[in-house]
Order: C-alpha cells, then sequence, then structure tokens
C-alpha cells in the first residue's frame, strides 16, 4: 500500500534519493537537471527539506515497501497567500496509473486548502501531454499563461490552475 510521508530534516535522504530518481527519469518534467542537483551538498538538501515545514511550503515523497515511488511540493506564494504553487510532482514509472499521482496531488490540495488557498499553480511543459491530461481529470485548467521551458528555449510551459472553491 503506497503512503505518503512528509518531507522533513529527519527524511532528507529519501526526498534526496527520489527527487534525483525523479530528475532522471523525466528531464523534461522539471525546471532543473540531475546534474544541478545530484550536486547539490547535503546541506542544501536539509535546507530545502526545513522550507517544506508544512507552515508555507510542503513536500511529500510516496511510499511504498519501504521505496520512494512518488513526490510532489508546493509552497504559498509570496505576495498572494491565497495563491499555492504545485511543484516538483512524480510518479515513478512502476507506479503511475495506480492513483499515486492523485493521492499526493490531493495532499496538496487539501495543504493549500488548509493554509486558506483558493487556487493551486503548476506549470507544465508543452510536450508532457500526459501529465497535462492528468491535470485536467485532477480539475486544472489551462489558462492561456505560458512561459519559456527553462532547460530547453524550444518549448514552453503552459500554467494550469485549480480552484479550491
Amino acid at each position: 500500500m503506497v503512503n505518503l510521508e512528509q518531507v522533513t530534516a529527519e527524511r532528507v535522504q529519501i526526498f534526496k534519493t527520489v527527487r534525483l530518481r525523479a530528475l532522471k527519469d523525466s528531464p523534461r518534467a522539471f525546471g532543473s537537471t540531475y546534474a544541478e542537483e545530484a550536486a547539490f551538498p547535503d546541506q542544501a538538501w536539509v535546507s530545502r527539506a526545513m522550507r517544506w515545514n508544512g507552515e508555507t511550503g510542503i513536500g511529500y515523497v510516496a511510499m511504498e515497501d519501504g521505496a520512494g515511488c512518488g513526490i510532489v511540493g508546493a509552497f504559498l506564494d509570496v505576495q498572494d497567500a491565497k495563491l499555492a504553487h504545485l511543484v516538483s510532482m512524480w510518479t515513478a514509472p512502476t507506479h503511475r496509473q495506480r492513483g499515486v499521482g492523485q493521492l499526493l496531488v490531493n495532499a496538496i490540495t487539501d495543504w493549500a486548502t488548509l493554509r486558506g488557498a483558493h487556487t493551486v499553480r503548476l506549470m507544465v511543459v508543452c510536450v508532457n501531454e500526459t501529465a497535462i491530461s492528468f491535470y485536467k481529470r485532477m480539475g486544472f485548467v489551462m489558462t492561456g499563461r505560458t512561459e519559456p521551458y527553462p532547460n530547453d528555449p524550444a518549448l514552453i510551459e503552459y500554467e494550469m490552475t485549480h480552484s479550491l472553491r
């Protein structure tokens, strides 16, 4: 059975392992790269985990049988606390189409709702049709806003939002 564990400084090694695995598996799904993050010193991983403390940011690792099989994070917008940003979403290939993604997104929308957010926003790269379809099934809609994908200037990212009201 898959369960979610909050990313904490105590669980930083699990977080790091799953995040690096996600970057290797799906390099076009993130604004960062495996090479960049693999070079982070341990203290950078601890600092990142501490920022996901549950107050203004949160991170979850999906676990099954002691191994990470998914990850997601979110943070409240610094200028508009009614807006939460969903980031770092990934499900292991072995766990896709098994409800893990839904579990991760629902955890973020629940957290955002408890923090008083009215909207969850995310960015998804234009070539990730599977993720776009998944987010639409989860209630996200395209806003029409785009921005360049940081790792490949030939690609764009679409903004999608989900109303929590």
